[in-house]
């Protein structure tokens, strides 16, 4: 009995036959996956051991196997910093303005196209709110600064004529916080269409058809068959958000930020380049960066547990 247990363990028909016969069959697209799976543990996970520099007094002469280890003194040393306060209020300011103004911007404009019949004027509008996302955010903020600065700046030269007065729109903190936001829906707008749009693709034109029948109006259809249809897709993508809640973008504040809108501009993406690059402050910096992945993964983790406590698939 063990004996015939043994071979049959090892037989076509077995799972692990099965498996192999799979193996042989798709052994072309296993090795297509190759670069795939290169690029990731190379830029990806071999970078990981970097993260030991936050644990470490990293001194560049000395090496990074030879610095002194401080164990969580930098951690310390951060959340007992007056600014930890400061930049954990900017950045969440910035994420929750993100989340309620930003994150809803392109569910709704993937709807409003999707309610567009003429395939014309759908391409037509969907390419000219595709062209912003390439526009460099040097070119954005160049543009921000030609239309608000108070030095010949559109806006405010129209201001001027129909007021007599200019506003401060690029010192002034009150508008550091809309003015980012606005950048963000212009230009990343169109382009997160494109998962909203390639999930309504698959809805079945039926179901509309069929609302039609029973006196259901537009609003009626979007409400009980356009948004349940890309709900999933919306609740997935809000977890990625939670992910990186504590991310703002270093390239767009760091841009927008000048000496006086400086206290609501400072968020921990410039602040580890301020102490990281400028400074030399490496292993300080390191530990900031990892201080912010570790609660994005936390935060990932207990909105996929939420959305699956409400019925959602979540990410896994």
């Amino acid at each position: 009995m063990n004996g015939e247990r043994f071979k049959t363990s090892k037989g076509p028909g077995t799972p692990r036959g099965v498996k192999l016969r799979r193996l042989r069959r798709d052994k072309w697209l296993y090795i297509l996956l190759i670069p795939g799976l290169l690029y990731f543990l190379i830029f990806k996970y071999v970078p990981m051991w970097g993260v030991l520099l936050a644990f470490k007094d990293y001194q560049p002469f000395v090496g990074f196997w030879n610095s002194p280890w401080v164990g969580f003194e930098h951690f310390r040393v951060f959340f007992q910093n007056p600014d930890f306060y400061m930049l954990l209020r900017n950045t969440l300011i910035l994420s929750l303005y993100n989340l309620v103004f930003f994150f809803p911007a392109p569910i709704i404009l993937a709807i409003l196209l999707n309610e567009i019949r003429r395939s014309f004027y759908k391409r037509a509008i969907q390419t000219m709110l595709y062209v912003p996302h390439f526009i460099s955010m040097v070119i954005v903020a160049s543009l921000t600064y030609v239309l608000l600065t108070t030095e010949g700046g559109v806006i405010n030269e129209l201001l001027y004529a129909f007021t007599g007065r200019k506003i401060e729109f690029l010192s002034d903190p009150d508008w550091f916080r809309p003015l980012i936001i606005i950048q963000t829906i212009w230009k990343e707008s169109g382009w997160g269409t494109i998962i909203f749009l390639a999930a309504l693709a698959g809805v079945d034109m039926e179901q509309y058809e069929a609302a039609i029948v029973d006196g259901a109006n537009r609003w009626r259809q979007i409400w009980h068959i356009t948004l349940p249809a890309i709900r999933s897709t919306i609740v997935i993508l809000l977890i990625l958000r939670m992910g990186s809640i504590l991310d703002n973008g270093f390239e767009q504040i760091f841009l927008m930020m000048n000496a006086l809108n400086r206290e609501v501009a400072e968020v921990f993406d410039t602040y580890v380049y301020t102490l990281g690059i400028t400074q030399g402050a490496f292993s300080y910096s390191t530990a900031v960066g990892l201080f912010k992945s570790v609660i994005g993964v936390i935060l990932v983790v207990g909105t996929n547990w939420l959305a699956k406590k409400f019925g959602e698939s979540g990410l896994y």
